[in-house]
């Protein structure tokens, strides 16, 4: 008898009958929603598998908040056999999040059905029914995307940086002001090497120019437009400048700085 037992247990494992790992050790083992990792940021905590309970009830189903969209709000998805064990069920097909940031369920008609609040000493929602039940959703352990860890000084400093700089047009330097001779640096205040920008809109390095990236770059000449200032190298690139605080600064700042002073 006790053989036959466990011979039939890898069937009844494969049938999901018996033998098998509890609803706690399943949740722990569950993959995030499909669509939970893209969704925005404060759905995140809400995407997933939850158990709805009747408060003082034996009466429980696990219900799914979907990250796909419906026609109200987002789906949600639970076994047939809810809307018995839950009638309150019966007609949710969708969920949307409130401004303060809790779940509430709707019907097909977009009509709230459950609005759940978060419980002061616990870490589920419960929400009133119009069948007078108090209803709990508890998250149980179920696995949730991750929410995108909060940039540090850094990142959001880089991520400026990468920004282009709005040009005020009232305050920008005049066309007929940009020909002439300019202080190339890397630094404020130290010269790289010298750059002539000519009134035909041709630009050219000084000889012996000891600036590798600017000698590779090899600007060949220059345009001007809506306040900003592009070199045009020999074979076609370019790079744009913003005029700022007497001189010229290139423009998204990522990379190796570079400004242009001009000269008496």
């Amino acid at each position: 008898m006790i053989g036959a037992r466990l011979r039939a247990a890898p069937a009844l494992l494969a049938l999901g009958l018996g033998f098998g790992p509890g609803p706690a050790a399943l949740a722990q083992t569950q993959l995030p929603s499909r669509g939970a990792e893209s969704a925005p940021e404060r759905l995140k905590p809400l995407i997933g598998a939850w158990d709805l309970e009747a408060v003082g009830k034996s009466r429980r189903c696990t219900v799914t908040l979907a990250a796909e969209t419906g026609q109200h709000g987002r789906l949600v998805r639970f076994p047939a056999t809810c809307r018995r064990a839950l009638p309150i069920l019966a007609n949710v097909t969708g969920w949307e999040v409130t401004r303060a940031g809790q779940p509430r369920l709707l019907d097909a008609e977009g009509r709230e059905v459950l609005a759940f609040a978060r419980l002061a000493s616990e870490s589920g929602l419960e929400a009133r029914g119009s069948d007078g039940q108090a209803y709990r959703l508890d998250p149980k352990g179920y696995v949730r995307a991750a929410p995108r860890p909060a940039e540090s000084a850094a990142q959001t400093a880089a991520q400026a940086a990468q920004r282009r700089t709005v040009v005020d047009l009232g305050t920008a330097p005049d066309q007929a002001s940009l020909p002439g001779r300019y202080a190339a640096m890397r630094q404020l205040n130290r010269e790289a090497c010298r750059l002539e920008l000519r009134e035909d809109g041709v630009a050219a390095l000084s000889q012996g120019c000891g600036d590798t990236g600017l000698a590779i770059f090899d600007p060949a000449g220059w345009r001007y437009a809506a306040g900003r200032l592009s070199l045009v190298a020999r074979r076609g690139h370019s790079v744009e400048l913003v005029f700022e605080q007497g001189h010229w600064r290139k423009d998204p700042n990522v990379g190796a700085p570079l400004m242009l002073r001009k000269l008496p």
